[in-house]
Parts: C-alpha cells; structure tokens; sequence
C-alpha cells in the first residue's frame, strides 16, 4: 500500500525558512502530480503548492512568492521550501497527490511564533 511521511515541520520564528520533506512508499511516483496541503487549527484542509511530474507548479494566492515546491522522483519525495513564515501559516501540513487519491499520513506540524 501507499505509505507517506512527512518531517521537516517544528516551531519556528516569524520569517523562518524551514523545508519540509514527503517520501512516498509503495508507489512508482514519478506518473502522479503531487502537491503540499495544510490544515491550520479550526479551518478545512486547502491546498498550498502543487508539482506536475514534469516541474511544473501552482501555489495558493497566500504562499505565492514565499514558498517553493519541489521533487525529485528517483528518491520519491516531494518538499516544500518555506520562506518568510508568517504566523497564519501555522498548520499541519501534508502531502499527497493533486488531486488527493492517497490516504491521509500524519502531517508535519509548522507553528510560527516568537
């Protein structure tokens, strides 16, 4: 079966630049677009960075500019590179695919505090 884990997340500082990672198990990954979601406290799930298999890549109008997704489909991973936190990017954050065939993993966790 599809396994996902996600690490990377933690508390850090306004402005912080923390990467997140995502390995994908139990899948040849390259065929699939893959993407980063987060789940901040009290709010619905929503889509933040997205990657096709060949590069190409969408963001929420709320990370645009800030964050970078990447992958690197021989290792399997996708990551998440995260520039300028502010604290409304607190959330679990989340792999999948775009759009989310696979099982829910853990998430990483980012909260943004001084």
């Amino acid at each position: 079966q599809v396994q996902l884990v996600e690490s990377g997340g933690g508390l850090v500082q306004p402005g912080g630049s923390p990467r997140l990672s995502c390995r994908a198990s139990g899948v040849i990954f390259n065929p699939y677009s893959m993407a980063w979601y987060r789940q901040a406290p009290g709010k619905q799930r929503e889509l933040v960075a997205s990657i096709t298999r060949d590069g190409r890549t969408n963001y929420a109008d709320s990370v645009k500019g800030r964050f970078t997704i990447f992958r690197d489909n021989a290792k399997n991973t996708v990551g998440l590179q995260m520039n300028g936190l502010r604290p409304e990017d607190t959330a679990v954050y989340y792999c999948n695919t775009n759009p989310a065939i696979w099982s829910w993993a853990k998430g990483t966790p980012v909260t943004i505090s001084s």
